[in-house]
């Protein structure tokens, strides 16, 4: 199978992130200049079993190539079960096994960050990925520890397990998203692992995201929260633009809403709130348009409304 994926220059790579990163919001930072798009993440247990809602997220727009599936496990059996029903499904290049969440719903069944205090489970799941899957190729996003640090030794397990490339998110998992992140950390797994390495973890800006790729020597860089309410970071990294003008906001921010429509048809109007309130933050009538949005419910009237805000914006 042709490797979609080239890592000839820098990466930059939409984190997966629950109930952000959907097929709309992805759709949009892959026209507007991300290279590689994620999954939410998808629980092993429920693509084995055929969850409706499950298969429903494996849907990708017609612009997401290369294309990643991140899946949780916690069992080597479950693992293999459900690559078995990836395999089934066309247009996924890679399957990412997540190392790295910390919320207590997914570590509590042993998965996400869980694995970490089980390297050679680990080891043996990404193991049954890479030799059941029929995909491009296979990559693992980890943290650097589960409480204590022990990152190069992670990073090694995932590179001797035969993955093709790994994410790196740099805190622990008890720093969850409050800890300060440890570059230092990630560029000592950049030093110490021969695949590819992509950086990620509170890079919220342009600038930002020069100063971790050159102090990590990463080979990529992810971006998650970062990106939300401001996916033109990744038109600003693709064309070295510092500076990014209203009329580009605009036209990504409009592009958003109606991909949503596509895709959700009129529920996507109460789901696009959250996004009109983070995409507003700063601007001039801000609460106003959130007081706004938040009583309208016509698909037409609320597109009016964000195309007139956005249009003439202006920030306070």
């Amino acid at each position: 199978m042709l490797n979609k994926l080239s890592f000839d220059n820098t990466l930059y790579v939409l984190a997966p992130l629950a109930g952000f990163t959907d097929l709309p919001f992805r759709s949009v930072v892959k026209k507007f200049g991300a290279d590689l798009t994620i999954s939410e993440m998808l629980s092993s247990n429920a693509l084995a079993h055929g969850s409706k809602k499950t298969l429903h997220m494996l849907e990708k727009s017609i612009n997401e190539d290369p294309y990643s599936v991140q899946i949780s496990a916690s069992e080597v059996g479950m693992a293999r079960r459900a690559v078995e029903v990836l395999n089934e499904h066309d247009g996924i290049d890679i399957i990412d096994l997540n190392c790295g969440c910390p919320v207590p719903k997914v570590t509590g069944h042993g998965s996400g960050s869980s694995l970490l205090l089980d390297l050679p489970l680990m080891g043996d799941i990404i193991k049954t990925i890479k030799e059941t899957s029929n995909k491009s190729m296979t990559s693992v996003k980890i943290r650097l520890g589960f409480e204590e640090k022990n990152h190069v030794d992670i990073a090694k397990m995932v590179e001797d397990s035969g993955a093709d490339f790994l994410a790196v998110h740099g805190r622990t998992r008890v720093g969850k998203f409050k800890a300060p992140v440890d570059y230092d950390a990630i560029r000592e797994i950049k030093e110490a692992v021969s695949i590819p390495v992509i950086a990620n973890g509170d890079i919220n800006s342009y600038e930002k995201a020069q100063w971790v790729k050159e102090h990590t020597g990463a080979d990529g860089i992810m971006i998650g929260r970062g990106a939300v309410g401001a996916p033109w970071i990744f038109h600003q990294l693709r064309w070295g633009e510092e500076h990014i003008d209203f009329s580009l906001k605009h036209e990504i921010i409009m592009e958003h809403f109606d991909k949503m429509i596509e895709f959700y048809g009129a529920h996507g109007v109460p789901m696009f709130r959250k996004h009109t309130h983070t995409y507003s933050k700063g601007y001039k009538g801000a609460s106003v348009l959130r007081n706004d949005v938040n009583s309208i419910t016509d698909i037409q009237e609320y597109r009016n409304l964000l195309d007139d805000f956005f249009r003439n914006g202006e920030f306070a």
